[in-house]
C-alpha cells in the first residue's frame, strides 16, 4: 500500500473511531402513570434536578417530557412516580444519606460490580434511581447524597427502616 494511502486510513480511523464509542441517541425511559398531585410533584422534582449527577452530565431522553432524567453513558436513570419496589415492606432496611432514606434490594448488596436500584420508598411520590454496574461502587453514595434535598422535599409517608 502506498505510504500516503496508509496514512489516510490511519487518520480516517482516528477520526471515526470515537464516533463508535458515543451514544446512539436519546435514552428511552419509562413514563409512570401519575395522578394530578404526583404529576405536579414529579414535574417539580425533575425541574429541580441538577445538570450533573455523580459527575455525569444530563443526557437526552425519550420521551423528552418524562419525569425521568438520565445522566451519563451508560445512563443513570432517575424516575419519579414509581410503584413500591418488590421486596419492600414494614421494617425494610435502608441506607440514609443526608436524612433521605433509600431502599436497596438485599440481593444488590455485595462485593462484585452490579446494577443498583435505589428507591425513596418512604416518600410520595417515590423516586427510583437505576445505576449501571459501570459506576459501581462509588456512584450510589454520591447519588443518594446529591438527591437527598430533593427527596426530602417530597411528602414523607413515615415508617421505620432498619
Amino acid at each position: 500500500m502506498p505510504r500516503g494511502a496508509h496514512l489516510r486510513l490511519v487518520v480516517a480511523g482516528l477520526l471515526t473511531g470515537p464516533l463508535l464509542l458515543t451514544s446512539c441517541g436519546p435514552v428511552e425511559v419509562d413514563v409512570p402513570d401519575l395522578d394530578g398531585a404526583d404529576a405536579d410533584a414529579c414535574a417539580a422534582f425533575a425541574d429541580d434536578l441538577p445538570d450533573t449527577l455523580a459527575d455525569e452530565d444530563r443526557v437526552e431522553i425519550e420521551p423528552a417530557d418524562a419525569p425521568a432524567p438520565a445522566y451519563g453513558d451508560p445512563a443513570i436513570v432517575v424516575t419519579c412516580g414509581v410503584d413500591e419496589p418488590e421486596g419492600f415492606g414494614p421494617g425494610a432496611s435502608c441506607e440514609i444519606a443526608d436524612g433521605a432514606r433509600w431502599y436497596i434490594p438485599a440481593d444488590q448488596y455485595g462485593d462484585e460490580p452490579r446494577e443498583i436500584t435505589l428507591t425513596s420508598a418512604w416518600s410520595r411520590p417515590r423516586v427510583r434511581v437505576v445505576i449501571p454496574d459501570d459506576y459501581w461502587p462509588d456512584a450510589s453514595a454520591a447519588v443518594m447524597a446529591e438527591l437527598a434535598p430533593l427527596v426530602l422535599d417530597l411528602r414523607d409517608v413515615g415508617g421505620e427502616c432498619l
